[in-house]
């Protein structure tokens, strides 16, 4: 084997290493998301427990462990604060308003996308509608 050959075959290792590290902290993340809704409201112990441990996992600054809540943003280039604002902010809105607010934001996603779409084709009249609602006859 050439040393040019190892070197791409060690560069693909690392490769498949940092892409691996990544999936796992988005699994992470999304599990005390899941965690952090469902166990919300919890009555037993156990549950109480879950809800607790991704709530303290969430609001900890810890850089010591390789998947602190911290280092997994930074591994999924996210802003720490950010995240922890929209999870706590989703976990008080509850099952109905958690679901609003992602519609919501489904909905304004579609405006601007079509909004684009809009803008950029020249209409008949050669006019650009600046929104969606100048774009409906």
């Amino acid at each position: 084997m050439t040393k040019a050959n190892q070197i791409n075959m060690h560069a693909a290792d690392a490769n498949q290493s940092e892409a691996g590290q990544r999936d796992l902290a988005g699994g992470v993340l999304k599990q005390v998301t899941q965690d952090l809704r469902r166990f919300r409201n919890a009555t037993s112990a156990i549950e109480r427990e879950l809800y607790l441990d991704a709530y303290l996992w969430l609001t900890t600054n810890d850089f010591s462990w390789p998947f602190s809540f911290v280092n997994v943003c930074q591994s999924l280039n996210l802003a720490p604060e950010t995240v922890r604002e929209e999870l706590l902010g989703n976990v008080s809105l509850g099952t109905f308003g958690h679901w609003n607010r992602r519609c919501k934001r489904a909905t304004r996603r579609l405006q601007t996308y079509l909004s684009h779409v809009f803008t950029n084709e020249r209409s008949g009249s050669g006019a650009e509608p600046a929104t969606i609602a100048d774009a409906l006859p």
